[in-house]
């Protein structure tokens, strides 16, 4: 028997609301699920992106930061260092790293998601490797500064929900943008 992915419901005020939500079936009006976007970024500038696998039902072969959706009793932190060991294999310190921003609801090419998308950036210079990766979610990865990941946008081979990441100026100051708010 295939295993059901099951995450927590919050409001628009990150609010538990005590409501489960099976992974795949339709998230109800006004309630939200917690993603993570994990930006992991080594002493020369450089970002780690990956590569989804060819098998993928979304998006496959795009490249993108590491991320996925909170289970249920996860808070957004053990999400984000769990999302890493599971793709690509890093065990990265609970206090190497810091959430630089939080969107609720966002619209993306007039798509509204119901998510909450909390943004993490982690220093990290250790090595990748994929063998070490819990899943097989990601075929390759490679170290890229912001121009080398803004080429891979501008061509279509970048996650299209990953735009915000040339919105905020090295995760330190935010650009106008609504509905994103730094911490």
């Amino acid at each position: 028997m295939e295993s059901r992915e099951i995450w927590d419901l919050y409001s628009e005020e990150r609010e538990l609301t005590g409501r489960d939500h099976i992974r795949g079936e339709e998230i109800p009006q006004g309630y939200y699920h917690l993603v993570v976007h994990v930006w992991i970024r080594n002493r020369k500038g450089k970002y780690l992106i990956s590569q989804r696998s060819a098998d993928r039902p979304m998006l496959p072969l795009k490249w993108e930061c590491v991320g996925g959706s909170a289970l249920k009793g996860e808070d957004s932190l053990k999400a984000a260092l769990r999302e890493t060991k599971e793709e690509v294999g890093i065990d990265l310190s609970p206090d190497g790293g810091r959430m630089v921003c939080s969107m609720v609801g966002r619209v993306v090419n007039g798509v509204r998601f119901s998510d909450i998308v909390d943004v993490w950036l982690f220093e990290y210079d250790g090595a990748v490797d994929l063998d070490k990766a819990t899943t097989k979610e990601v075929a390759q990865t490679g170290w890229l500064d912001r121009e080398e990941i803004k080429e891979l946008y501008d061509r279509g081979d970048l996650v299209y929900t990953l735009g915000y990441f040339f919105e905020i100026d090295d995760f330190g100051e935010q650009n106008e943008r609504d509905g994103m708010d730094l911490l």
